[in-house]
């Protein structure tokens, strides 16, 4: 049995913690407002932007960084991507851990290639936005620091609570088809999955792509969308100027590691999320 942290405990951190019990891993739940978190999840609360507030941390092996910020602007990204990163690692090392590794929840956001390239890991990491280059920072701090790291790049994610596409395909959004517009996700339950996977793992690399097998044009997600939702298919609109094409993320590295996709594409993950949306519609008898 391990002793993990999770910091920023949020929706995928809750998911990833409940399969770590499971697997018989004491697991300690860092975030602001512990009152929602499950009984099994130990409760740190502290703030991860308040140095401070993390003067006093479980001893543990193995840490995952699963924040999120807490809005779209420049200031809440370099807060959860950038200060709490270095702040976490800072009390680590000031108390003697011996963590035997740091995990980071980055972004495909890393990436600038936007005229739909194939990237890779090793691919060059020189975004445009500053979303992206906060995530780059946190990154950075990792992987540099003084313990083992790893970086997930994780797609757009998915799943329950996370039906956005699906209601944008109800709602009659449209989509443009040409040049398309590639776009790359992954279910909630396989970033848990994909995290829980690397605690398996003797030597993880040092960055993942965690986006599912199948990085499909928007227009191709929207229309298999709307004949399972028994929608009007989304209409095409023009191109607004150049570019604006996304990329395509490969997953091969993550696959090579051994990890199988509970949702290998948007069609398995999707199907599954619809039918859970229909069912909590059913008036119970």
């Amino acid at each position: 049995m391990s002793k993990v942290l999770i910091a920023g405990c949020g929706d995928v951190g809750i998911a990833l913690g409940l399969r770590l019990v499971e697997d018989g891993h004491q697991v300690y739940a860092l975030r602001r407002n512990v009152g929602a978190l499950p009984s099994s999840l130990e409760p740190v609360a502290a703030d991860l932007a308040d140095a401070d507030s993390l003067r006093v941390l479980p001893v543990v092996d193995y840490v995952y960084y699963t924040a999120a910020a807490d809005g779209r602007d420049e200031t809440a990204y370099e807060r959860a991507y950038v200060s709490g990163v270095r702040n976490l690692l800072q009390s680590l090392a000031k108390h003697g851990q011996n963590v035997k590794r740091f995990v980071f929840v980055s972004s495909t956001g890393v990436y600038g290639q936007d005229a739909g390239e194939w990237v890779d890991e090793s691919s060059p990491t020189e975004p445009s936005r500053f979303t992206g280059r906060a995530l780059l920072d946190g990154e950075r701090l990792c992987l540099q620091g003084m313990y083992p790291a790893t970086a997930v790049r994780f797609g757009g994610i998915y799943g329950p609570g996370r039906n956005r596409f699906v209601r944008q395909v109800r709602d009659g959004a449209t989509c443009v088809e040409q040049p398309p517009r590639y776009t790359n996700r992954v279910h909630r339950d396989d970033c848990a999955g994909v995290l829980r996977h690397l605690l398996r793992l003797d030597a993880p690399a040092s960055v993942y792509n965690g986006v599912d097998c199948d990085p499909a044009a928007q227009c191709t997600v929207m229309d298999w969308l709307a004949k399972r939702l028994n929608a009007p298919k989304p209409r095409r609109e023009a191109a607004q100027g150049t570019g604006g094409q996304g990329k395509r993320c490969r997953n091969d590295l993550l696959l090579d590691s051994g990890y199988r996709f509970l949702y290998p594409t948007f069609r398995e993950g999707y199907a599954q999320l619809i039918d859970s949306l229909n069912a909590s519609r059913k008036p119970s008898i």
